[in-house]
């Protein structure tokens, strides 16, 4: 749909008179600077590439030197701003579109024409530039952060405030009841970006918002982040995220965790001693939505009118939960190897190639950049907790029971949920989520059914995540006086939950000098499924009771093994460290298995853009020396080229 969409821009485009402005081909463009105009004719603002910038009048003519409306549409720059949400995929969007129409057509007010602020295009370009490198593409020269913009001296302007949208401000509680009181109702996205930056600006010192990324539609996905350093990983502190609304439409989760930010920022003032030590040694992320513009079709319908499909996928139409790179299927191939490493598998190559929506990739590097531990994906339409592999073993089998090498842990995780959750242990087998009575409302992902493509898989056998899946409830988008009795089933749960990240072992991997080995292995005997040490050397390995043969080994060193003992019952991960020492020049007894990447591919999310994506991994440009795949839809916009977009 690219192409064809592409091609009929361009068409429309040349049927039009180009400015006469036009920069060399590899220099920053030969248009003249702006100038800070003292005077200038104001006119409306009628660009339908620009109709959601946060001013409503331009003038002529522009920084560009375009002299009218019917000119400037002519432009190649202003083709470019209205394929370039499709050309990088959503990525940067609506973010570059604004920060170029910002200078295509720029704000003006009372007569003065007002320049955008350096200081954004500045940020935006280090975020943005390696989505333009993905596809081979220039920067463009008129978002030359030194020479179309200004500084806030000058008078600039933000043209990205509108995605704001007020989101700052500060918002009295209802009723003018006090910040400690959880407002059970269903929140807008406005509504929940506020309640989150305000939850964080109360516990400032245990608790930041950060974003990883943005929706297809250009919605921040805005995580609230808890511990006692916020903004940096501790060593040996376990990290845990829960993400809620992968479907649009599966809402319980998103609320279920706009209210626990709130609880444990309170809580934690309050004093409580469970909160305070849970919070002190847990790095705890909360994405309440993963899929924003899926809500936004649901919300228009209502709690109640919403249907079982209606704004479950993205803005793209994509399933999220079935949008992941599927190494379930290479996880049972390689099983069958003596051998064959089975954890941390490299994303194929060919899974590029595919339609990977912007919240997937956002997700993928988000995990690529924080050692999670555990993970929660909560989810609406059923009652029970469902865990790895989602993917049955023979394909063709719909219902298989398909366990990981992990599944006595998984069955402990699943069960600190189920088991302390009333309504998921109610005896009546006529309630929501009764048909799951007799396995306890737990149950293998495959053995319910088998789909590819899921998030919790993927945690699984890439990373060192142990990611569970939680059905809330049959009604997908309950009605608000439900949220109360949700909140109350699910509140203990989440926090037992979330406290499992403790159960197992814990340590340091380092050499003989005490320097930390990055990317060792942990590996326990009669588990095919290793855990690797982060950058700073600690791992976390989570383990059911009972004794354990533990395994450490890096390229280059001898292995270490030590046996540990787990008990039932334990709040606190045992402490086990292990001192590497190296192995006499040439020899190498380092088992070996298959790698991460083999050294003709890039690993996919090693110097990854800002949502993930591997660099290069599109569509590249000939090897010939010939043009990108892109150029071609440029060519036909008549004899004035975008030639400043090559690279070469």
């Amino acid at each position: 749909m690219l192409l064809p969409l592409l091609a009929a821009l361009a068409a429309a485009a040349a049927a039009a008179a180009w400015p006469g402005c036009e920069p060399a081909w590899g220099s920053a463009g030969g248009c003249h600077r702006p100038s800070a105009s003292d005077s200038a004719t104001c006119v409306d603002l009628q660009l339908q590439t620009c109709s959601d910038a946060a001013y409503n009048q331009t003038a002529f003519p522009s920084p560009l030197e375009h002299r009218s409306r019917e000119a400037l549409e002519a432009s190649s720059e202003y083709v470019l701003l209205s394929v370039l949400h499709h050309l990088l995929e959503g990525q940067c969007n609506p973010d570059l579109r604004l920060l170029g129409c910002a200078v295509l057509a720029p704000r003006c007010e009372g007569g003065r024409v007002r320049r955008p602020c350096r200081h954004v295009c500045e940020r935006l370009r280090e975020a943005c530039q390696p989505a333009f490198d993905a596809i081979d593409m220039a920067w463009p020269y008129f978002l030359d952060c030194g020479r179309y913009f200004g500084g806030e001296e000058e008078g600039c302007h933000d043209p990205l405030e509108k995605l704001r949208g007020g989101l700052d401000a500060e918002e009295a509680p209802p009723s003018g009841l006090p910040p400690t009181f959880l407002h059970f109702t269903h929140h807008s996205y406005a509504q929940m970006v506020r309640v989150l930056k305000r939850t964080a600006a109360r516990c400032a010192h245990i608790a930041k918002t950060y974003s990883i990324g943005r929706s297809f539609d250009g919605r921040e996905l805005l995580v609230i982040e808890f511990s006692g350093r916020p903004g940096q990983h501790e060593l040996m502190e376990p990290e845990v995220k829960l993400i809620g609304n992968i479907h649009g439409n599966e809402v319980a989760g998103r609320e279920m965790l706009i209210y626990l930010a709130q609880y444990l920022c309170t809580e934690y003032l309050l004093g409580s001693p469970r909160i305070q030590r849970l919070l002190n040694s847990t790095r705890i992320h909360l994405l309440p939505s993963m899929n924003p513009d899926g809500y936004e079709v649901a919300a228009a319908e209502g709690a109640g009118y919403n249907g079982w499909t209606s704004g479950r996928q993205n803005a793209q139409n994509l399933d999220l939960n079935r949008n992941f790179p599927d190494l379930t299927s290479e996880f049972y191939r390689l099983a069958s190897s003596r051998g064959a490493r089975t954890d941390h598998l490299a994303i194929p190559q060919h899974y590029w190639w595919g339609k990977v929506a912007p919240e997937t990739k956002a997700i993928m590097k988000w995990m690529r950049t924080t050692p999670f531990v555990l993970s929660a994906s909560l989810h609406g339409g059923d009652l029970v907790v469902s865990y790895p592999f989602d993917f049955s073993q023979h394909p063709h089998e719909e219902k298989m029971f398909s366990p990981t090498p992990d599944e006595k842990m998984f069955k402990l995780l699943a069960r600190a949920y189920a088991d302390v959750h009333p309504m998921m242990m109610d005896r009546s087998e006529n309630r929501c989520g009764g048909n799951f009575l007799k396995t306890g409302s737990i149950i293998n992902g495959a053995d319910w059914y088998s789909f590819t493509g899921g998030m919790s898989d993927f945690n699984y056998l890439h990373s060192n995540c142990f990611e569970i899946t939680v059905e809330l409830g049959c009604v997908k988008f309950p009605p608000e006086e439900a949220l109360y009795t949700l909140w109350q089933h699910n509140k203990e749960p989440l926090l037992t939950f979330v406290e499992m990240v403790h159960r197992g072992i814990k340590g340091m991997v380092v050499d003989k000098f005490g320097k930390p080995v990055r990317n060792a292995r942990v590996s326990v005997k009669g588990i095919r499924h290793d855990v690797t040490t982060a950058p700073g050397g600690d791992y976390w390995r989570l383990l059911p009771p009972g004794s354990h043969i533990v395994i450490a080994q890096a390229p280059g060193y001898s292995r270490v093994i030590k046996k540990v003992t787990i008990p039932a019952r334990m709040k606190r991960a045992g402490r086990v460290d292990f001192i590497l020492q190296p192995l006499p020049a040439g020899t190498q007894k380092f088992l070996q298995g298959p790698r991460r990447s083999s050294p003709s591919l890039q690993d996919p999310l090693e110097g990854a853009g800002p949502s993930g994506e591997p660099l290069g991994a599109r569509r590249q440009p000939e090897a010939s020396g010939g043009k990108p795949w892109w150029w071609s839809y440029f060519t036909s916009l008549s004899q004035h080229k975008p030639r400043w977009l090559l690279k070469y």
